[in-house]
């Protein structure tokens, strides 16, 4: 079928064969395609991840469908490139994946059994180890941003059985956290704090708060986005209002930006 056939023509094997020949095409005849290098189309791929995540965030599924599009293209991309080096293909990455996830699911494919969520998890987990990690907390990537890096860490832990058993346990932990925090650095205290150790304790206290926050079913890094958003809204808003009268926020004391604040929080 030509590349340029109408879209609903296209079966899913088709249209992914049509993206597999477009990305030839772009390899051999487009200047800035033909010079891209695995490590030139790194920091695009991390971009355009971000940007599915705005897209799944805000919502937004026609947007979302452009972003895995765009997610797909640097998938077959890094495989073309590969391939050209005899290194993989497409062929085997898909097989590749196919294959670990017929051997990571045996309650599917084989007769384990399974009577929860946890169970899979736990026995993803062990199969884990058995086929390459030597720590449970070995695929955890070095470079994940803290917070998701403390989320993925527990959930693996959490896999193997390291976990607390009821949430009033995390909880107690927080508080405990807390306590030693402000013993480090007590806002009624006006005695200079050691740095570094109120920072280890501020550190103990938001791994704690985002195991509390796992264990009660909230994504910390989606909460802590959503945050993000409400607060950009509203100061935005505050900023509008601001601009009606005349006025710069550095010229306004607290008292009158809480009042516009408060608009905000009613309206955003």
């Amino acid at each position: 079928m030509p590349i340029t056939a109408p879209i609903t023509a296209y079966t899913p094997a088709a249209a992914f064969d049509r993206l597999l020949t477009i990305m030839d095409d772009l390899r051999i005849n487009c200047p800035w395609d033909k010079k891209q290098t695995l490590e030139s189309l790194r920091h695009l791929t991390i971009e355009e991840t971000y940007e599915l995540s705005d897209a799944i965030l805000s919502g937004d599924t026609d947007e979302i469908k452009k972003e895995l599009g765009d997610i797909m293209l640097h998938l077959v991309f890094y495989a073309r490139i590969a391939s050209e080096t005899d290194s993989f293909n497409i062929t085997g990455v898909l097989n590749g994946i196919c294959d670990k996830l017929i051997n990571r699911h045996p309650h599917i494919y084989s007769d384990t059994e399974v009577s929860s969520e946890e169970d899979v998890k736990r026995n993803w987990e062990q199969i884990k180890l058995k086929e390459c990690n030597k720590s449970v907390l070995g695929g955890v990537p070095a470079s994940l941003p803290a917070l998701v890096k403390a989320s993925r860490i527990q959930e693996k832990a959490r896999g193997v059985g390291f976990d607390w058993d009821s949430k009033d346990q995390v909880w107690a932990k927080v508080e405990e956290e807390l306590q030693e925090f402000k013993n480090e650095y007590n806002v009624a205290d006006e005695k200079d704090i050691d740095h570094d150790k109120a920072e280890g304790e501020f550190g103990d206290l938001l791994f704690s708060l985002i195991n509390y926050a796992r264990f009660i079913g909230i994504n910390p890094e989606d909460a802590l986005e959503k945050t993000n958003r409400k607060f950009i809204k509203r100061f935005q808003y505050l900023e509008g209002k601001a601009q009606e009268q005349g006025k710069q926020l550095k010229d306004m004391n607290l008292a009158e930006m809480d009042v516009f604040w408060n608009e905000a929080k009613k309206v955003q």
